[in-house]
């Protein structure tokens, strides 16, 4: 009998395929025509959704008379080509998450939305006649826009590329003076790019990274997982230079994933620099077409190098040799909702799966990856020098107790700053703390202004006069009076970076003053301009949170002091502590990398803390390493595997009993199977329920959230278990009332 059935899965939130019929017109050429990973356009209900075909097949367990036919098919060739197939699959089932909705978020926006798989135009900007023709200097008093114009005087340049410089305005302001135009183009395929390549700036490797980069060389053509431990500044980066040059001199493909956005313009800079040959970049700032002509182009092998975030590890690639993971152990690589995959996790398996080398780079590595290497499960590569003359900034912390503070800074710390600026340097100082304060009260009763949703203080954001709740988003203007006691003696509570920037203004009114968080980064091109500003020296005072600690390299930076970190010593996750010394291990990193000698200096009330002593006399290495033997006395990952349930609803009640039902349901199915199997299980197979607990947020957007941990020493029984409860769970009255979810290797507890 023919094949006249298709199964289909469905981006839905439903963990089943489903089957179709394949109208009686294909049925004679379906074997040829129809392909595993091929998109197809269904009917589900009343809507229309785009597919992913699964398999043909001559029998359905459905009634075939009730199946719908399939509408169209949308690819002449697999839009999930076998390799990416495998490894969704793996995904689907690791992460106990709905097959189509997996496949969905791994292809592109427009294929998602079943537009036809061709390669799009991209919009490209170039000088007109008269901008040939105009003398730069006439735009001297609009140095971007000259900027802009120069880069573009003899060749034009896609609007991607110059977005990761230039802001929108500038563009409109030259278009408007009819200097530059832009025009629609369909690039022609580059099949020969790794002819153009060649090598410039490449310095001499120090004899810690020459044995490194020999080491990695000789992984190639096989699966095999390196983790690359080396302190900040010693040159991590140009390793991954010289480790990928004989992949690209063959012809082959490298997926470089980077942290953050921020990250990638100086990243492609450097990789682009190097090779001279165009370098593909993803990530979520580009539009719909940019991101898919970068998914064609990888996958039909039209460029060497992809340099991306998180979603990037899912690109097709026609000879993919090669995975480098920079910064592996940033917690931006782990998806926080939907689909909740770990990158550096399927990188693993996506190079095992391709019998290819991964590489993983820190200074400050995750804990569970340390393990693998620790372990010999990774091979273990090190460097303990900063690259060049750079020496390690020297740690200190300075007690605050008792101190008379100015605006967060003790005397001491004010001094030594002034004296780093007037050798002409930078400082860079950190809070992890945007807004102008982080509590607005009345000074007369006390009150604090809270948000409704979500029973937490609001931020106060001076400069836009409102109150921001950042865990739901929610605002309000700023009162005049307090809404208890009606008087108007209201106050900011706490210290934001704004505030911090008004205060080393007054401080230092001779230098100029740069804040640099999401409030003020909020287009990708300012943040760029930016960075560029500090390089050149523009700015002296750097202020910023977390984003500053992700891998920039500032040479003119010799000082850089933590304002305030002591919240973060005490919190209940038990990750607190790894991702705490992470964070301080990467600031510091930031001063001295030139050079000059830098210096961090912390300041707390807290002086004496283990964390703070251990990180100043032993460094993260050490650190790390004391930290896994309590995680092993504590049964807590990497020494044990985790599930995180959590369940949300606008009554308390509701998303505790749900929990509360589930924990009981893996209780009974434990409990049943020790006595099926007539013995007590393994305490390694033994999966414990942590909870039902409130979640470290407890009320958000108005909604109570719980959160029930799963634990097992031992990976496959808890998997197994999840399994069998996940096909109940769906099944049960009070799932309906809740909404629900389910994270494997959960990183936060929020």
């Amino acid at each position: 009998m023919s094949s006249s059935i298709i199964e289909v899965a469905l981006p839905v939130p439903m963990r089943q395929t489903f089957d179709y019929l394949i109208p009686e017109h294909l049925i004679a050429n379906a074997s040829e025509n129809l392909h595993q990973g091929m998109r197809v356009q269904v009917s589900f209900g009343r809507r229309q959704l785009i597919g992913i075909a699964i398999q043909l097949k001559s029998s359905s367990t459905w009634d075939r008379n009730k199946l719908k036919s399939i509408e169209a098919i949308l690819d002449t060739t697999p839009s999930i080509d076998a390799e990416q197939f495998r490894l969704l699959e793996w995904a689907s089932r690791y992460y106990h998450h709905p097959i189509g909705e997996v496949f969905h978020a791994a292809i592109p926006a427009k294929l998602r939305k079943g537009e036809m798989n061709k390669r799009p135009s991209i919009r490209y900007w170039r000088p007109t006649e008269l901008g040939q023709q105009t003398d730069l200097a006439e735009l001297k008093r609009a140095p971007k826009q000259q900027q802009l114009l120069a880069t573009l005087h003899g060749q034009a340049k896609p609007e991607a590329v110059l977005r990761e410089q230039f802001a929108t305005a500038l563009f409109t302001a030259l278009e408007k003076k009819h200097l530059i135009e832009s025009y629609e183009f369909v690039p022609p395929p580059n099949f020969e790019w790794h002819s153009e390549l060649t090598v410039d700036n490449k310095p001499f490797a120090s004899k810690e990274q020459a044995v490194v980069i020999s080491a990695l060389r000789q992984q190639l053509g096989q699966f095999q997982v390196s983790l690359l431990e080396g302190v900040t500044g010693s040159g991590k980066t140009e390793v991954y230079l010289q480790a990928i040059e004989t992949i690209l001199e063959a012809g082959k493909q490298v997926l470089v994933l980077v942290p953050e956005i921020g990250l990638t313009p100086q990243t492609v800079e450097r990789f682009a620099a190097r090779f001279n040959i165009s370098v593909g970049v993803l990530h979520s700032g580009m539009t719909d077409n940019e991101r898919l002509i970068v998914w064609q182009q990888a996958q039909a092998g039209e460029l060497g190098i992809v340099i991306g975030t998180r979603s990037a590890v899912f690109t097709p690639f026609k000879a993919l040799a090669m995975i480098i993971i920079d910064e592996e152990h940033d917690s931006s690589y782990k998806q926080g909702d939907g689909f909740r995959y770990h990158a550096r996790d399927l990188a693993v398996m996506r190079a095992k799966l391709s019998n290819i080398p991964l590489l993983l780079g820190s200074a400050t590595p995750a804990l569970e990856s340390l393990h693998n290497a620790l372990q010999k499960k990774y091979q273990h590569l090190q460097l303990h020098q900063r690259a060049g003359s750079a020496v390690k900034p020297t740690f200190n912390t300075l007690d605050i107790r008792q101190q008379h503070l100015q605006y967060g800074f003790a005397p001491d710390t004010i001094r030594q700053m002034n004296h780093h600026l007037r050798q002409g340097n930078q400082v860079l100082v950190f809070l992890n703390r945007r807004g102008y304060a982080p509590a607005l009260l009345c000074h007369n009763c006390g009150h604090v202004e809270m948000c409704n949703q979500c029973e937490r203080p609001f931020t106060l954001h001076k400069n836009t006069h409102i109150l921001h709740c950042h865990h739901c988003g929610n605002t309000k203007t700023i009162p005049s009076h307090c809404s208890q006691c009606h008087q108007q003696d209201m106050a900011p509570e706490g210290m934001g970076t704004e505030q911090l920037e008004q205060g080393l203004q007054h401080l230092f009114p001779q230098y100029s003053t740069i804040r640099i968080d999401s409030d003020t980064m909020r287009a990708k091109s300012r943040l760029n301009q930016i960075l560029e500003d500090i390089h050149s020296g523009k700015h002296q005072i750097l202020i910023g949170t977390q984003i500053l600690a992700k891998g920039h390299h500032f040479p003119k930076v010799t000082f850089v002091v933590v304002v305030d970190i002591d919240g973060a010593l005490f919190s209940a996750n038990y990750r607190s502590s790894e991702q705490l010394a992470q964070l301080i291990t990467q600031i510091t990193g930031r001063a001295g990398r030139a050079q000059q000698p830098g210096e961090m200096w912390l300041q707390s009330h807290h002086p004496g803390h283990p964390l703070i002593e251990d990180l100043l006399h032993n460094g993260y290495g050490h650190f790390a390493r004391q930290l896994l033997i309590e995680r092993r006395h504590a049964n807590l990952p990497p020494y044990s595997y985790q599930v995180l349930i959590r369940a949300e609803a606008t009554k308390a009640e509701a998303a505790f009993n749900f929990l509360h039902n589930v924990a009981m349901g893996v209780r009974q199915t434990q409990s049943s199977d020790s006595n099926n199997s007539n013995n007590n299980s393994s305490a390694a197979s033994q999966v414990n329920t942590i909870g039902p607990l409130p979640a470290l947020l407890e009320k958000r957007q108005g909604r109570y959230r719980f959160q029930l941990v799963l634990q097992s020493m031992a990976r496959s029984p808890l998997h197994t278990l999840l399994h069998q409860q996940l096909q109940i769970i769906t099944t049960m009255p009070e799932s309906k009332k809740v909404r629900w979810s389910v994270d494997i290797d959960p990183q936060e507890f929020y």
